[in-house]
C-alpha cells in the first residue's frame, strides 16, 4: 500500500464526490453536504486551489493513487490568524493502519513551513478516541474540555480542544 499526500486538483471532483458520499460522518461537521454532489466538489476544489498556501494547506490522502481521505489545516482570521484548525477524514476500510497518524504529522510539518502560524488546533468529540490518538501521537496536547459543546444527529457531545505549538515540532 503506497500512501501519499498530494495537492487537490480540479480533476478530482468525481473521486471527491464518491469519497464524501462513502465516509463515516459521525464526527464530521454538518457543513459537509449530504449527499455530496459533483457541484459541491467543484465548488470546494476551487476554494481549496485558491487558498492553497495562503490560508491553508489541503491534501488528498491517496493509496496506490486512489483518493481514500482528506486532510487540511486552515488558518484562522483576524486576531486569531496565528492559529489554525486541522481537519481530516478517511474511508473506514483504511482505519487503524497508521495512515491518519502519518498524514497528520506530514501536514503539520507542511503547514508550519508554509503558513504564518504559531499553532495548530484540533477540536475532537470526546468519544472519538481514534482521532484523539492521531493528534496525541503527533505531539498535540489536550488544552481544554468543553461540556455539551456540539450536537450531531440529535446527540449532544463534549469537545476536547487540542493544540500543537510551532515550537513543539
Amino acid at each position: 500500500m503506497d500512501i501519499k499526500l498530494r495537492k487537490w486538483m480540479h480533476s478530482d471532483a468525481n473521486e471527491l464526490a464518491t469519497l464524501c458520499n462513502n465516509i463515516d460522518r459521525r464526527f464530521l461537521s454538518d457543513r459537509l453536504p449530504n449527499p455530496y454532489t459533483i457541484d459541491d466538489a467543484g465548488f470546494w476544489l476551487q476554494n481549496v486551489i485558491n487558498s492553497e498556501g495562503k490560508q491553508g494547506v489541503f491534501r488528498a490522502i491517496t493509496s496506490d493513487d486512489k483518493i481514500i481521505g482528506s486532510i487540511s489545516i486552515e488558518q484562522k482570521n483576524d486576531v486569531y490568524r496565528i492559529d489554525s484548525d486541522i481537519g481530516y477524514f478517511l474511508l473506514s476500510d483504511f482505519w487503524s493502519k497508521g495512515i491518519m497518524t502519518m498524514a497528520a504529522g506530514e501536514i503539520c510539518r507542511i503547514a508550519f513551513e508554509n503558513l504564518d502560524i504559531m499553532r495548530i488546533s484540533g477540536n475532537v468529540y470526546e468519544e472519538n478516541t481514534a482521532s484523539r490518538k492521531v493528534l496525541e501521537h503527533n505531539g498535540f496536547e489536550m488544552e481544554g474540555f468543553l461540556h455539551n459543546a456540539v450536537i450531531k444527529d440529535g446527540t449532544v457531545s463534549n469537545l476536547c480542544i487540542y493544540g500543537l505549538p510551532k515550537d513543539a515540532t
